[in-house]
C-alpha cells in the first residue's frame, strides 16, 4: 500500500460491520464505539478494503485521538500519516489548539507528540478526566497567545459598540432638538400669520 493509494474519510454506517469486527478483533468496545461513528477517520485503498481507523472526539479547543485499528499493521504507520493529515485539517476547521491520545504506537511520538506534563495536564478537559494520567500531546497553535488576541478583539469590540453607542445617543439629541425647533418655528410662523390676519382682515380676503 502506497499513500497515493488510498484515501481518508469519515466513517458511514456502511463501514460499520467491518470497524465493528476490526474493533472487536483488537478488543476495543465495539458496542460502545459504534454509538460514536460519526468521530472516526477511516483509511480506504483504492479497491475499497478499510485500512485503518482512528477516533478523533472534539471538546473545542481539544480533541483526542482513540481507538486506532487496522487489519494489518505492516501497513499501519503510512495509514496513520494519512490520518494526521487528515486529523490535522479538521483541527484547523474546528479551532482545535491541542491532540491529546493515549496511543502508544512511536509514530505518535516521532511526529511531535510528547508526553504531557503535570502542568500541561491542568488543561486536559474535565470529560477526559477518568481515563487516566497516561497522556500524550501535541500543541498546533499558542492558546495563550490566541486567548490573550480573542480578549483583546472583545475589548476592541465592546469599545466599537459604546462609541457607536454614544453617536446614536448624540444622533437622537439632535434630531430631537432639530424637531424642538421645526415645532417652535411652525408656531411662531402660525403666530405671526393669525397675528397678521388679526391686524389686516383683508388680507384674507385678497383686497
Amino acid at each position: 500500500m502506497t499513500a497515493e493509494d488510498c484515501g481518508v474519510r469519515r466513517a458511514t454506517v456502511d463501514d460499520l460491520a467491518v470497524l465493528k469486527a476490526l474493533w472487536n478483533s483488537m478488543r476495543l468496545p465495539a458496542d460502545e464505539l459504534e454509538k460514536r461513528l460519526t468521530e472516526f477517520q477511516v483509511v480506504e485503498s483504492a479497491d475499497g478494503r478499510l485500512v485503518g481507523s482512528i477516533g478523533v472526539q472534539i471538546v473545542r479547543p481539544h480533541a483526542r485521538l482513540h481507538s486506532e485499528a487496522y487489519p494489518d499493521f505492516a501497513v499501519a504507520d503510512d495509514a496513520r500519516t494519512l490520518l494526521l493529515k487528515r486529523i490535522q485539517s479538521l483541527a484547523s476547521n474546528h479551532g482545535v489548539f491541542r491532540l491529546w491520545t493515549q496511543e502508544t504506537a512511536p509514530f505518535w511520538t516521532r511526529y511531535g507528540f510528547q508526553a504531557a506534563s503535570p502542568d500541561t495536564l491542568k488543561k486536559l478537559p474535565e470529560v477526559w478526566a477518568g481515563l487516566g494520567s497516561a497522556w500524550l500531546t501535541l500543541q498546533l497553535k499558542d492558546e495563550a497567545a490566541i486567548v490573550s488576541l480573542e480578549k483583546e478583539l472583545a475589548m476592541f469590540m465592546e469599545a466599537e459598540k459604546a462609541t457607536t453607542a454614544r453617536a446614536l445617543a448624540r444622533a437622537r439629541t439632535i434630531k430631537r432638538f432639530a424637531t424642538l425647533i421645526a415645532i417652535v418655528l411652525a408656531i411662531f410662523v402660525l403666530g405671526t400669520a393669525l397675528y397678521l390676519a388679526r391686524r389686516n382682515p383683508e388680507l384674507l380676503l385678497g383686497k
